[in-house]
């Protein structure tokens, strides 16, 4: 499939209140932190491992998106909004490395200081730090941005923000945050987050959809916008931050653009067309054998393969729980096992891409085979009589034998339904009130390669009885219907980072089972899945937060929410010639921070 454009803490004995009235020794203001240990690069780094100082500027980069948008702002529930928005429009007081697990390092902040036990942190802005419109970034700007996002925003910010006990200024320049529960991860979390201009949204309700251009602090303004059809963004030349170390050999294109699609195969077509200049290929089937295109085979484009070495992440088709039929994990392995794994692999990538085996595959964090040992173990056990089977004893994925009609697994999943109370009567799958078996699966209409999955996918659940409902449906209210959950199954894909920490509760979290808008689409109310995060916070050292995730891993796996598909290993992009990146590649590949951020436009 084609994709497109993350142990208890040392107690005091003494309130917040009181360390704050104290105010304890901390650490010295820093240019840097790291969620363990010392940021890699010092403070007179000249610029990030993997970007290019000596970059030259210019040139046009072009992306296909599929679906459409009708609004700018990508931090609100309301509305579509174009997702690379985030990082080219707006900015936060610090920025991430991608080439090290969690580490930011100063951007509008110039520098970070924490209390002992990262109980508050202060940033302190930098003088020169600016709007695109040239008015300074504030402490009041800081102060509203946070409060109106914690508030006002996107459910993903609001589980953090219940976390901060107050903010305030300290200083002209300098914001003070307090925490209200004990998390390492919470300085890094606020750095993060994006910061608006407050005279902006003077008189403007922040959470309603909007296609006013929105006044950031990053490199890039919006200069066109055709809702559903296009976006186009220019550089600042006046952009502040130009001379900052963190931004050497970034930010290189004059003008990015993003055109909008129906589906990925027009996509596609753009490619070979000329209309985009640049592809990131999710079927390594078609990367092998349709890209003999007359670009290709005169060099106008080049395929390029990126490796990376973060997790797998999940990407399948999620049950819902909410809804009765799924609220039963042998129904929800039944239905694991009737799909034809290796077959629809095989039809659909000719089988070239490894299947995911758990959430946080391909890493150190993913769950190892056979019993839970160790640290792990000792995190589980609590929940022994809530864990599903395989959470301690070990568990994989059934294995088809490859043929269409996939025997073993069908008779494995009738055994599984019968368990759980259903019954085959006159070939239709029945409980004992007579109910039939069914469920809708919610498609994204132009999803032409996640149909073709459904129509095999179909044709196993029909030997089992299980006729469910296809409903297609445009990117609106595919978008409305899942921010609501309503839907039986539909196809669903978090990615994951080396990293993992708050945003795991809105992933996982029970808040999500009824609140709107979570990545919780399973509907998982999980209290050893909460506490496995909980620890993985307030892990005290790598080896008790990797032991933590990897018992997450476990429980997230073994609930049997989602039909995994495949992942892979590198990124494949197509692109124009004249669009070149550095040799020198981060830990996470092609992934945030990289395209179109350390790239940039040399002609042959």
């Amino acid at each position: 499939m084609t994709p497109t454009l993350a142990t208890i803490a040392v107690c005091l004995g003494l309130s917040v209140a009181a360390l704050v009235t104290a105010r304890p020794a901390a650490a010295e203001p820093a240019h840097g932190i790291a969620m363990y240990g010392d940021p890699a690069l010092p403070p007179d780094f000249v610029s990030l491992p993997y970007a290019n100082p000596d970059a030259p500027k210019g040139g046009r980069i072009v992306f296909g998106e599929r679906g459409g948008f009708d609004s700018l702002n990508p931090h609100i529930l309301k509305g579509r909004a174009p997702y690379p928005l985030r990082g080219l429009i707006f900015e936060s007081l610090m920025g991430r490395s991608w080439d090290e697990p969690f580490t930011l390092y100063g951007l509008l902040a110039e520098s970070v200081e924490t209390g002992p036990n990262r109980e508050w942190v202060e940033f302190t802005l930098r003088p020169e730090a600016r709007f695109s419109d040239g008015t300074p970034v504030t402490v009041e700007d800081v102060i509203w941005s946070y409060e109106t996002l914690g508030e006002e925003g996107h459910p993903r910010f609001h589980a953090s923000w219940s976390k901060v006990d107050r903010i305030e200024p300290v200083g002209e320049r300098t914001v003070r945050i307090t925490f209200n529960t004990p998390d390492r991860e919470l300085p890094l979390i606020m750095g993060l987050r994006p910061i608006f201009q407050k005279a902006q949204f003077e008189g403007r309700d922040f959470a309603e959809s909007s296609m006013i251009p929105p006044i950031g602090t990053a490199p890039y303004v919006v200069a066109d916008a055709d809702p559903g059809r296009r976006v186009t963004l220019r550089r600042n030349p006046d952009y502040w931050g130009n001379d900052l170390p963190f931004n050497a050999g970034r930010h290189n294109y004059d003008e990015i653009r993003l055109e909008f699609f129906a589906d990925a195969g027009v996509i596609f077509e753009s490619l070979k067309a000329g209309e985009i200049t640049t592809f990131r290929e999710g079927n390594p089937a078609r990367w092998a054998d349709s890209y003999d295109f007359p670009a290709v085979t005169t060099g106008a484009v080049v395929k390029s393969e990126i490796p990376h070495e973060r997790p797998t992440g999940i990407n399948g088709l999620v049950m819902n729980t909410r809804l009765p039929v799924f609220q039963d994990w042998r129904v929800r392995d039944a239905v694991i096992h009737a799909f034809n794994y290796e077959f629809i692999a095989q039809t659909q990538t000719g089988g070239g891409d490894p299947r995911i085996g758990s959430y946080y595959a391909n890493s150190v964090l993913g769950m190892r085979d056979g019993p839970a040992e160790g640290k792990v173990r000792a995190l589980l056990e609590p929940f022994a009589d809530e864990l599903l089977p395989g959470a301690l004893e070990g568990y994989a994925l059934p294995e088809g034998d490859g043929t269409e009609r996939n025997r073993r697994n069908i008779r494995t999943a009738l055994a599984l339904l019968e368990e759980a109370g259903w019954t085959p009567v006159n070939g239709e799958m029945r409980n004992a009130a007579g109910e039939p078996l069914t469920f809708e699966i919610l498609l994204r209409q132009g999803a032409i390669e996640h149909q073709a999955i459904i129509n095999i996918f179909v044709q196993a659940l029909q030997r089992l009885g299980i006729t469910p409902t296809i409903t297609t449906v445009d990117n609106a209210q595919y978008t409305e219907r899942t921010n609501a959950y309503d839907f039986g199954m539909a196809f669903y894909q978090r990615a994951l980072s080396l990293s993992p920490g708050n945003e795991q509760y809105l992933y996982w979290g029970s808040r999500g089972v009824t609140e709107p808008g979570s990545r919780n689409w399973m509907g998982m109310d999980s209290p050893a899945a909460e506490a496995m995060i909980d620890a993985m916070l307030n892990a005290e050292d790598q080896d008790g937060f990797v032991a933590a995730v990897r018992a997450l891993d476990r429980v997230l796996t073994t609930g049997r929410y989602v039909i995994p598909l495949w992942y892979s290993d590198v990124s494949r992009i197509a692109h124009a010639s004249d669009l070149r990146y550095p040799d020198v590649l981060p830990i996470y590949g092609d992934w945030i921070g990289w395209q179109p951020d350390v790239w940039w436009y040399e002609p042959d």
